[in-house]
């Protein structure tokens, strides 16, 4: 298990890459939009052509790369998949192994801020005691990771991929942090290796059945009201759900052929799940927001970013995991993906820290990073990986450049 070749890893883009970009956005054939319908149809057309323009004129890819470069990575072969990942080990002694699990349609982009201060939190005006090694992988199908090469690359396989690496890296007990895909990723970690996943902490808590949609029986009014705004949220906004599980392909042809496409589905996404008042921009920066979706442009990865719902039947089939380990829990205020605490304790009934904050959304790592950092500490403060121990930084091999639009 423990003998996984592991290579080093560096991004680059070629002008080419660049070039075919730009010229494919400025040649976009947009729709219309009917006058005055913002974001009330979707994506709104005025706030896309403005993205848009600016991916095409301004945005600084050479700046892209230098921060997807900011931190050592690596790729692995692991079951038949490539897997990519960040590996920065602490060197304060007392520091304990994190693995940190992003979903759809986010990336390792929403977490490069927050390794320096998990890492090194003193540096960042931090206790020392609150140090972690920090891995974040890609989820295979997405960003670096390359497309998924064979069927049935699914949760199951996503958790058993992710603890291979961090065993192979020296961590026999760690601790575990994901949202929307990545806590569905790490509940399964921990719950099919509860030797190795010492504590859990998520920030999209899933409750009860797979379907929020069956009926629940015995829940308080409360309780039942915020099962029915759940239910509301996916009556209106689930059909992508929907469509990336039963025609993953057909969505991919578009997404993967026009960048304004692949921009609309996804900022769509980050419009409607986070609160920000009003103004996209408010809540993300939008060269942030640029880096995300050119992760996913130059690897060619929307499309096997959908087949990781097709992969787990995830609107009909898809059964939550039952985590016995210890389990932290942060409700952010905009997150629209919020089950009842008497459905989420059906899955984890040894939750020690439960917190809703009062702002943030579904990217809760991306938008809201000094409350981020503040409740995943908090919880895994009091957690324990009883002497874990780490393959350090010169230990593995140094960076080669590598293009970030070829997946080897």
């Amino acid at each position: 298990m423990n003998d996984i070749a592991i290579q080093a890893f560096h991004a680059s883009l070629s002008e080419n890459e660049v070039a075919d970009l730009r010229n494919r956005l400025a040649q976009t054939r947009w729709p219309d939009w009917l006058p005055g319908s913002d974001w009330s149809y979707g994506v709104d057309g005025a706030y896309l052509k403005k993205l848009c323009d600016y991916w095409q004129h301004d945005f600084d890819f050479d700046g892209h790369v230098t921060r997807l470069n900011a931190w050592p990575q690596y790729v692995s072969e692991i079951e038949g998949e490539r897997l990519h990942f960040y590996h920065v080990p602490s060197r304060v002694p007392t520091a304990r192994p994190l693995i940190l699990v992003h979903g759809w349609p986010g990336s390792v982009v929403e977490f490069l801020d927050l390794i320096g201060p998990l890492s090194d939190p003193e540096a960042h005006g931090g206790d020392p005691a609150d140090a972690f090694h920090v891995v974040v992988p890609s989820l295979p199908g997405y960003g670096f990771s390359g497309p998924t090469r064979n069927h049935g690359v699914n949760i199951a396989k996503a958790a058993s991929m992710m603890n291979a690496i961090m065993r192979a890296l020296g961590y026999e007990r760690y601790f575990a942090q994901g949202g929307d895909w990545g806590s569905l990723t790490t509940s399964r970690m921990a719950q099919d290796f509860p030797q190795n996943v010492a504590a859990l902490h998520i920030n999209m808590a899933p409750g009860g059945n797979a379907n929020p949609m069956l009926p629940v029986e015995g829940l308080s009014i409360a309780d039942q009201h915020e099962l029915d705004q759940l239910r509301h949220h996916l009556m209106i906004d689930g059909a992508y759900a929907q469509i990336q599980t039963t025609r993953p392909q057909t969505l991919a042809v578009a997404m993967n052929d026009s960048p304004a496409g692949l921009a609309g589905w996804i900022i769509d996404k980050f419009w409607s799940w986070t609160d920000h008042g009003g103004n996209l921009e408010d809540a993300f920066d939008i060269d942030h927001l640029l880096d995300n979706l050119s992760v996913y442009w130059f690897t060619g990865t929307a499309g096997s970013s959908f087949r990781l719902y097709h992969e787990n039947n995830y609107r009909t089939q898809y059964t939550h995991s039952r985590v016995e380990i210890p389990t932290g829990v942060a409700r952010f205020a905009g997150e629209p993906f919020r089950w009842p605490r008497a459905l989420v304790e059906w899955n984890y009934p040894n939750i020690h820290l439960w917190e809703d904050l009062p702002a943030g959304g579904h990217f809760a790592a991306f938008q809201r990073k000094e409350d981020f950092l503040r409740v995943v500490r908090a919880f895994f403060r009091n957690q324990s990986t009883r002497g874990a121990k780490t393959r350090l930084t010169e230990e593995l091999p140094k960076p080669t450049r590598d293009r970030c639009g070829s997946i080897r």
